[in-house]
């Protein structure tokens, strides 16, 4: 067993309302709203989450610590997930679980994440903690999944809008540059978009497939700040 895993055999013991007890999580995600559904899903599942925001922050970690279990977004600001994820598989020792996340093309990104040497991909959107726990725990050696029968929570894991406003304000960052970077803008709203389950936002974000021209950033300026406007600033 990967010494990463055989640490937690001098831990709590997992239970069934807290499966995940002991193990820590890298999350490798630049959606502050992703973010926080995988925080409030490893809060309930006992769990400890770091997260880093793009490669060069996850490499940063890295090199200090070795996590039970990563989670890479695909798509990131500074490059391409499946090249982290290639990394983190082919170190010794390896990084025992290792899942790829995307909200774009999300068959196609599955494929692409196993292939880079992921364990298993999670989709967005991360709002069941079910299905979050099952993922990682199918992986985990028997004898460090909790014991006995687990009833599933089926209660969606909702993120706090400030996240969401945190997000939609990056986009509209983005978007005030001159030649603002469309390939990752669009996987960033498709994914934000499906997290929220905005489906008009989904569509302008499918709509930048072969870039947009003026009216096109400007309309899709127009639709963020709305949202922005919907959302109470945090006092």
């Amino acid at each position: 067993m990967d010494d990463a895993l055989t640490d937690l055999l001098y831990r709590p013991r997992p239970s069934a309302d807290r499966p995940l007890l002991g193990l820590t999580i890298l999350a490798v995600e630049d959606s502050v709203f992703a973010s926080e559904a995988l925080r409030l899903m490893c809060l309930r599942s006992g769990a400890r989450l770091r997260r880093a925001d793009c490669l060069a922050s996850a490499e940063r970690h890295l090199n200090v610590y070795r996590p039970a279990v990563a989670i890479v977004d695909l798509g990131l600001p500074d490059g391409s997930g499946l090249d982290l994820i290639a990394a983190m598989h082919a170190l010794t020792p390896r990084v025992p679980i290792i899942l790829g996340t995307s909200g774009a093309e999300r068959e196609a990104a599955a494929k692409q994440a196993l292939s880079a040497g992921a364990n298993g991909f999670l989709p967005k959107p991360l709002d069941s903690l079910a299905a979050f726990q099952a993922e990682i725990l199918r992986h985990l050696p028997a004898e460090l999944r909790p014991s006995g029968p687990r009833e599933a929570e089926v209660t969606p894991v909702t993120p706090d809008p400030f996240a969401l406003r945190e997000d939609l304000s990056h986009a509209m960052d983005l978007l005030a540059l001159d030649a603002p970077p469309v390939g990752y803008l669009r996987r960033f709203l498709l994914g934000l978009a499906r997290s929220a389950e905005d489906d008009a936002l989904e569509g302008r974000a499918l709509a930048m497939d072969g870039g947009f021209a003026g009216q096109d950033k400007a309309d899709l300026r127009a639709m963020i700040s709305r949202r922005l406007q919907s959302i109470p600033m945090a006092m």
